[in-house]
């Protein structure tokens, strides 16, 4: 027989869920004068169902909103040839804490080292938490604001690349950037400063930067801007790729 209290839990539960899936209290009300134990339940049950089923068709929207290349996820992930810094962990970055912090991440090592797939696994768990994340390799992103700024649409790319949670960009520095292109992914560095968190990968030292994108000034604001709330991992070690290619395995 169901008590008051365990009426009461019930009730405060539904009512919960009744917020969530932004439905009226009444049907809580209506719950505690007139409903039986197994009703309560049912509808408990129910409204979490449904709850479940909005939860990961949000998780699946994000993930293809993202625009990964492919799934990657920390399982299995290899962290051998990974340097975390002093002050940031493997168990910070698995669990994402660095991005309701709005803090950045550098990826820095050569070719075929798992940076990309680090920088995929943390988007993926981002999106499974419920942020927003866009994936861009930099030269696909330059070349987006140069056709938006062309369309008359770049303020709105901006605004959206602003309400992201995390934004990741892939192959820093991998190629260069001509004046108009730095000046715009400038303005979306700085619009993330302090506002979002960015994900950087790079095999391009901090001193390299201005070859790369035109400016010494501009690199040098950029770094200043990364950095200040940022952590850098140093990845060594040889290819994957290259290790594992067919070409090397015939020969």
């Amino acid at each position: 027989m169901m008590t008051p209290k365990m009426k009461e839990d019930i009730c405060a539960q539904i009512l919960r869920a009744s917020r969530q899936l932004f439905l009226s209290a009444r049907i809580s009300e209506v719950c505690q004068e007139k409903g039986t134990q197994k009703q309560l339940e049912f509808v408990l049950e129910l409204m979490n169902g449904e709850l479940t089923l909005r939860d990961e068709n949000r998780r699946k929207r994000l993930i293809k909103r993202a625009g990964f290349p492919t799934y990657k996820t920390f399982e299995g992930y290899s962290y051998q040839n990974v340097k975390f810094p002093p002050a940031f962990s493997r168990e910070e970055l698995e669990a994402l804490e660095f991005v309701p912090g709005q803090k950045n991440l550098v990826l820095y090592g050569p070719v075929g080292v798992g940076k990309t797939h680090m920088a995929i696994a943390a988007g993926v768990k981002a999106c499974n938490l419920g942020y927003k994340t866009k994936f861009y390799t930099v030269t696909e992103l330059v070349l987006k604001l140069a056709e938006a700024r062309k369309n008359g649409t770049l303020e709105r790319l901006l605004r959206d690349l602003r309400s992201l949670d995390l934004l990741i960009l892939d192959e820093w520095g991998y190629v260069p950037v001509d004046k108009d292109g730095s000046q715009l992914l400038f303005r979306v560095i700085s619009d993330s400063y302090e506002s979002k968190s960015l994900i950087l990968t790079t095999n391009l030292e901090f001193s390299k930067w201005g070859g790369i994108f035109t400016d010494d000034q501009m690199a040098a604001a950029m770094i200043d801007r990364l950095v200040h709330h940022g952590h850098l991992l140093i990845f060594e070690g040889k290819s994957y790729r290259m290790e594992h290619a067919l070409m090397r395995r015939d020969a």
